[in-house]
């Protein structure tokens, strides 16, 4: 092989060894089918969180005890661990909660571990509290975002009794936690049963009966006791004495004294089994329901787990469940999933369908057949690669393989093109044309893919969860175009050194009607089965495709190629000798330099809005209701009921309606108390919270909506509960299409003083509604001194004379209140606390429970004595903390607000900041502003070293290829100018610059633009250096000026048509998505409906990086075909000037 002609050694090897190829296609092709009907679907991508959380019960202790007892001995342990990022903690009462961050490297299990160590070390000291005489056990777990939610709920419905529904849930309940995708049901608004000891105060009183009496009685009747085995006749038998009640009345007859005659537990208190006291209600709509929420598992497959749920439903209704019972699953995330995937499935065929219609214009049907082939081929093996390593079919796996649909043509192309271009030009023969015709573009094509990948390589080291959430984008993207190059390099060189030919092959009528016999006579039959239909209609439209193309298309894109592309062909040479000639290529670089500098004066005069994440249409609207802590449960649930039925009115306003149905809101679902916390502030779960209620109301489809906005329903939501409850805290929010990133408006107050943290929040608020700042819904605190609480203070001397403890003090008002647990009730395999406790007329008395005598046996005379509470304590109301929050160990308390639908965080935390430039704060307080914006500030300087990272990887590997700095400094500054089509792009048409998906749009634009760049760079090198050895010049010598003007410009002819299509097919790919244009391809053939509507929260989250894109790449095909060559021209000019001097 001469210097000239070089062959790509892997391509000449998969052309000689056919059959091994075509085995290796069908494995490909069979495995990749099997990865995507396996691979398991979810809308984002599973996250492991790097947190861990300790979450600490103590029953009866207010805000600053847990911080005291709980919450400071476990973070002062804590805060040395290895790998620590950041604590947080909230004590509040009954409940501490330590969220611990750790380093993204550190595994979670080890993590976790870690904690537990710890954790333990804090809890075998002396000093450790104590409940219900056994240590306070903190429970250590990791919380997966995917639970933060329910994948679905179950709402039943119907005229039954408590029992009765409990029964149903639990039958329900039982069942779908055995799926190994669930991890969790939570029952709502139905309580667990106990059986209740409610003792009458002043029976007690009569009969002189303590509750160590009632406790220590039932605890010594109601036990089973195992007395081991015994050996008779030669027989091993077990002992055992039965002494558990099988029915709570049998407690009745238990004597818990003897002094004075018999005193039985009926004597002194009335025994049921009932609900516990009420946490929480339910509704749907306006009925009551009983609801089961079902928490998928992290890493499990959500649609696996919804269609087990639902035959077991079904299953249920056959064999257990009344008829008449009403269950209703709401809130599916399974069906939203699998509508968004499949939304972005019809994207990507869409994509397909627009760039094998572009290609075959340009190159012919049987050209553009094999460059479509590698569509298909590296989307399987990609699909393969992914699915090896674990990795979901979500919507940032899909979005990158709809990305790569327009990229991973680019190599197809130019090997396709540069054969095709020997063998019609050159004459060259078929197979020797694709071995040379691979060699001349092999490693541009392998460079320009390394580059692609390179520009995506700093986006694996994005930090937090944010990172985890995005970092299947380029991983997905890097898979693709690693899949397009194997497929470019091995099969499509074997395909078109096998079947390539210049001429176009026609169809004869006769074989396109026997054809249609055939292929319409299998459409008719499989037509007529609505099982089959979707096969029938593809076969019907293939045949139509084969008529079409016969008739119309072919001669269409012959004229396209005879005439359009001759005379495009002609104009760029025409155009590039004008812009080579004379001084013009410097113009031409300094006049594209200053229109960059021109855009960029543009963003800053017209400054677009700017957001962090895009702002979706919500698929859930959500109404946190916040009451002062102390709020009765049953005036919480009131205050809902009123405020639901002011929502129920926007929302049945007629123009949602179509008759009875409303074609916007699927479900609205109503919870207090127990399920109605927030997880932006109660994350890692809560104690009880009467004070608190939720409202989520889920929409239909996109699709299904009738062009209605669910974001001006929540306007109309918003603006309908402002300052109509005042006094209770209202926040109208929406579901978030990403991660967890905090409130737009989040301002955190710090410093030790608690009291003043709370004062100096309250006036930031005030100061901040008087700045009367547009597009703040309701600043809330997430603390308050507010909770109302009862004091008594024991007189140590006077008790000390009675010789009464302290201890029995607290324990006898404990067990009034709060209860003391004496045992357990068996019941059909379930256990059921026994709780004695002052009976409900009783406990919440104050007088009844300080005017109580204390029964207790003097230990110096052996008497018993009876002392009433009253004469050793003095009662005092006080108010409390409601939490006490830490972050990294100092007391913290956060001002915080949701935004106005339609406005902007960004503007509005701006004018926040300013407001509060001009606010003092007291000595040893100060705050700053954290949440959304500082995410976003995080994420906008890791994507900014990203990008620069990029381009250096870039530049390393160029410099690597071409052993110059001239070249790469080329592409440098085309990739540069580039952005100029996209800061134009910006402000022509007034789009939002969204930091996340702009930012990463420009990183994606980076790695594409390279491709044509190197290519055309490359192949002009490849000219100058045959030229060389035509001209007997060596190495280092150089080419004459217009010797060097004819190369430059027969390189920009021969690259212009795959410069064009791979800049083409890389737009049409994105258009889809980019302008929101939805076909259903499936339901079109299955069901001859194509479902065709424009938007959805695709195009919301994905548009503003594939405008950015296609912005980007419009005017980087400029910059490739006239920019490029004139810069290598100025170069080559400037060495021959070097050369001269």
């Amino acid at each position: 092989m001469d210097k000239k002609n070089k062959e790509f050694f892997l391509s000449s090897w998969a052309i000689n060894n056919k059959t091994i190829i075509y085995v290796l296609m069908i494995i490909f092709l069979i495995s990749g089918i099997s990865a995507y009907k396996t691979m398991p679907r979810e809308l984002f991508p599973e996250i492991n969180s790097s947190n861990i959380f300790i979450t600490t019960v103590f029953p009866g202790n207010n805000a600053e005890e847990m911080e005291k007892l709980i919450t400071d001995p476990l973070e002062q342990e804590i805060k040395g661990v290895i790998g620590l990022i950041e604590i947080e903690s909230t004590s509040s009462e009954g409940i501490s909660i330590i969220n611990i961050e750790f380093d993204d490297e550190i595994p979670t299990a080890l993590a976790r571990q870690r904690v537990k160590d710890l954790v333990e070390n804090v809890t075998v000291g002396d000093d450790w509290p104590t409940f219900n005489n056994a240590k306070v056990d903190p429970n250590i777990f990791e919380f997966d975002i995917a639970e933060r939610f329910p994948v679905l709920n179950i709402s039943l419905v119907g005229d039954y009794k408590v029992e009765e529904l409990k029964e149903y849930a639990e039958y329900l309940d039982t069942r779908i936690e055995r799926l190994p995708q669930v991890k969790t049901v939570e029952i709502r608004g139905i309580q667990d049963f106990e059986v209740e000891v409610a003792v009458n105060p002043y029976m007690m009183k009569a009969t002189k009966t303590s509750y160590s009496d009632i406790i220590n009685a039932i605890a010594q009747e109601n036990v089973t006791i195992s007395a081991g085995s015994l050996i008779s006749d030669g027989q091993r038998r077990n002992v055992k004495i039965i002494g558990e009640v099988s029915d709570p009345s049998e407690l009745n007859r238990i004597i818990v004294k003897r002094d004075n005659g018999p005193v039985y537990l009926e004597d002194v208190a009335s025994i049921s089994f009932k609900e516990k006291e009420i946490t929480s209600y339910t509704r749907s709509f306006d009925k009551k329901t009983v609801m089961l929420e079902v928490v998928k598992r992290g890493g499990e497959n959500a649609i696996f787990a919804s269609n087990s749920i639902q035959e077991i439903i079904q299953e249920a209704k056959e064999d257990f469940l009344p008829s008449n019972l009403e269950v209703v699953i709401q809130n599916d995330q399974s069906e939203y999933t699998i509508n968004s995937v499949n939304d972005l499935m019809n994207n990507l065929i869409f994509g397909i369908i627009l760039v094998v219609t572009v290609l075959t214009f340009f190159l012919g049907l049987r050209n553009a057949l094999f460059v479509g082939f590698a569509i298909p081929m590296s989307m399987f093996m990609s699909l393969v690669i992914l699915s090896a390593f674990g990795l979901t079919l979500n919507r940032m796996v899909l979005f990158g393989l709809v990305m790569g649909l327009g990229l991973l043509v680019d190599n197809g192309i130019v090997v396709v093109e540069n054969i095709y271009r020997l063998m019609s030009k050159e004459g060259v023969p078929r197979i020797q044309a694709a071995k040379l015709g691979i060699g001349e573009v092999a490693l541009p094509i392998i460079v320009s893919t390394a580059t692609t990948i390179a520009a995506f390589i700093p986006l694996g080291t994005w930090p937090g969860t944010l990172g985890e959430f995005m970092i299947y984008f380029p991983i997905t993207l890097s898979a693709v175009l690693g899949s397009s190059l194997i497929v470019a390099i091995f099969f499509n060189s074997m395909l078109v050194s096998s079947f390539m030919d210049l001429s176009e092959k026609e169809i004869s009528r006769k074989n396109l009607m026997r054809m249609t016999y055939i292929l319409g006579g299998l459409a008719i039959v499989f037509v007529l089965f609505q099982d089959t239909r979707a096969i029938g209609s593809l076969l019907a439209f293939i045949c139509f495709l084969f008529w079409s193309y016969k008739y119309f298309i072919k001669n269409q894109a012959i004229r396209f190629q005879n005439t359009f592309l001759v005379r495009l062909e002609n104009k760029y040479n025409d155009f590039l000798s004008f812009a080579l000639e004379g001084i013009r290529p410097f113009l031409f670089l300094v006049g594209t330099f200053l229109l960059f500098i021109t855009s960029i004066v543009l963003m800053g005069i017209f400054p677009p809005k700017i957001e962090f994440f895009p702002d979706n249409e919500p698929q859930q609207i959500l109404v946190y209701l916040e009451y002062p802590e102390g709020t009765d449960i049953e005036k919480t649930n009131e205050t809902l009921k009123q405020i639901e039925s002011e929502i129920y009115e926007v929302i049945n306003n007629p123009k949602y309606l179509d008759g009875d149905y409303n074609f916007l809101v699927e479900s609205a679902i109503s919870q207090v108390g127990e399920g109605a916390g927030n997880p932006e502030t109660d994350a890692g779960g809560t104690g009880e919270i009467p004070h608190k209620a939720l409202i989520t109301m889920t929409m239909r489809e996109f699709k299904y909506r009738r062009g209605m906005s669910s974001e001006e329903l929540r306007k109309d939501v918003q603006l309908e509960l402002i300052g109509r409850f005042p006094g209770i805290a209202i926040s109208v929010e929406k579901d978030s299409q990403g991660p967890p990133g905090g409130y737009p408006v989040n301002i955190e107050i710090y410093g030790d003083d608690y009291e003043k943290l709370i004062e100096t929040a309250i006036s930031m608020k005030n100061y901040l509604n008087k700045e009367n700042i547009e597009g703040i819904e309701q600043l809330k605190i997430d603390v308050s001194r507010s909770k109302p609480g009862l004091e008594f203070q024991v007189d140590r001397e006077k008790a000390g004379e009675l010789g009464i403890p302290t201890g029995l003090i607290g324990q006898t008002i404990r067990n009034s209140i709060i209860g003391a647990k004496a045992g357990v009730y068996k019941l059909n395999g379930d256990d059921y606390q026994i709780n004695v406790r002052l009976d409900e007329d009783y406990k919440n008395n104050i007088n009844t429970i300080i005017n109580q005598n204390i029964i207790f046996r003097d230990q110096s005379n052996g008497k018993t004595k009876e002392i009433p509470i009253a004469s050793v304590v003095t009662e005092k109301n006080i108010t409390s903390f409601s939490a006490i929050k830490h972050k990294d160990l100092q007391r913290s308390v956060t001002l915080y607000s949701s935004i106005l639908a339609g406005s902007n965080a960004n503007e509005i935390v701006n004018s926040a900041e300013i407001s509060l430039s001009g606010f003092e704060t007291p000595q040893g307080v100060d705050f700053k502003f954290t949440g959304e914006i500082k995410q976003q500030a995080e994420n906008q300087s890791f994507l900014s070293g990203a990008l620069l990272t990029g381009i250096a990887l870039i530049l390393l590997l160029l410099v690597f290829q071409f052993n110059s700095i001239s070249k790469p400094f080329i592409v440098l500054a085309s990739i540069i100018l580039s952005f100029t089509g996209v800061f134009l792009g910006i402000v022509i048409f007034n789009l939002t610059f969204s930091i996340l998906m702009t930012m990463l749009g420009i990183i994606s634009l980076t790695g594409i633009i390279v491709n044509n760049a190197v290519v055309l760079i490359d192949y002009t090198q490849l000219l100058f250096d045959r030229k060389k050895i035509d001209l007997n010049l060596s190495k280092d010598e150089i080419i004459g000026k217009s010797i060097a003007l004819d190369l430059i410009k027969t390189a920009g002819r021969a690259r212009l048509k795959p410069v064009l299509l791979t800049a083409i097919t890389t737009i049409f790919g994105l258009i889809p998505l980019a302008i929101g244009l939805n076909i259903d391809f499936f339901s079109l053939f299955a069901n001859w409906n194509a479902n065709i509507y424009i938007g959805g929260d695709n195009v919301i989250f994905w548009g503003p990086l594939a405008w950015t894109v296609i912005f980007g790449i419009t005017f980087a095909t400029f910059l490739t075909l006239i920019i490029v060559p004139s810069m290598y021209y100025i170069i080559h000019l400037g060495r021959i000037k070097l050369k001269n001097i």
